[in-house]
């Protein structure tokens, strides 16, 4: 079976806070479904650097590392927005959930990823609200999953109670696609850190071995199934 539950060929979206999340959170898992034959499709609300001194710039090499990086994964983008970064807290929320339903319309998914709900980050909360707005269960809807996956440094520090934390029931065998994956950090390479920092090469591999791990594999990118619809 596919890795998205089905028989055939699937349209995914991958809706993020900010370009990068999707390769620190996923990349493995993204290019397994493009090797199953799965159209993945991306979109991000932020460019996740205008917060940032040299704005300007940022902007752009970030725009440039998201496309490099799409085309490693096989990721198409299907939207680019430029929301504030670290910032959607102070954007109406309902003008965020009209721009996730502006990507539901084009991608028409049967498969959703997006952020934790307990994330630290700001951004990452609002996204997953949105998202699990837009994609409020509905008559005649097209999706049947929603996943969400944990970004390091954001996922782990935002635990305030157990009732936050991230506790994945959905593990993805990526030992084939490790490779791609650590090609595919390269391209963002300006949020890499260095060791012990868990956005480092070494904390992802670590990342990767514990959560295969806990599954009997030898890597593996953990998620949580937000909710199912078997039709």
């Amino acid at each position: 079976m596919n890795i998205n539950t089905k028989s055939e060929p699937a349209s995914i979206l991958v809706m993020v806070a900010h370009s990068d999340d999707e390769t620190f959170g996923m990349a493995g898992t993204i290019a397994r479904h493009v090797s199953e034959g799965d159209r993945v499709f991306g979109a991000y609300l932020t460019n996740g650097v205008s917060s940032r001194e040299d704005a300007k710039k940022a902007i752009i090499d970030r725009e440039l590392s998201a496309n490099l990086a799409a085309k490693e994964l096989g990721l198409e983008w299907i939207g680019k927005y430029d929301f504030p970064d670290n910032a959607l807290d102070t954007i109406p929320l309902l003008d965020i959930i009209k721009t996730v339903e502006e990507v539901k319309k084009i991608v028409n998914p049967s498969l959703v990823y997006t952020h934790h709900f307990g994330d630290l980050n700001i951004d990452h909360k609002i996204t997953f609200q949105a998202t699990m707005t837009a994609f409020r269960p509905q008559p005649n809807e097209t999706c049947q999953e929603i996943r969400a996956f944990e970004v390091p440094s954001a996922t782990e520090y935002g635990v305030f109670g157990m009732q936050n934390a991230f506790v994945p029931n959905l593990y993805i065998d990526i030992e084939d696609f490790w490779d791609i994956k650590k090609a595919t950090l390269e391209h963002y390479h300006t949020e890499m850190r260095e060791p012990p920092h868990p956005r480092s090469i070494e904390g992802l591999d670590c990342l990767s071995k514990i959560r295969g791990m806990s599954a009997g594999l030898s890597r593996a990118e953990a998620f949580t199934i937000l909710r199912k619809t078997l039709i």
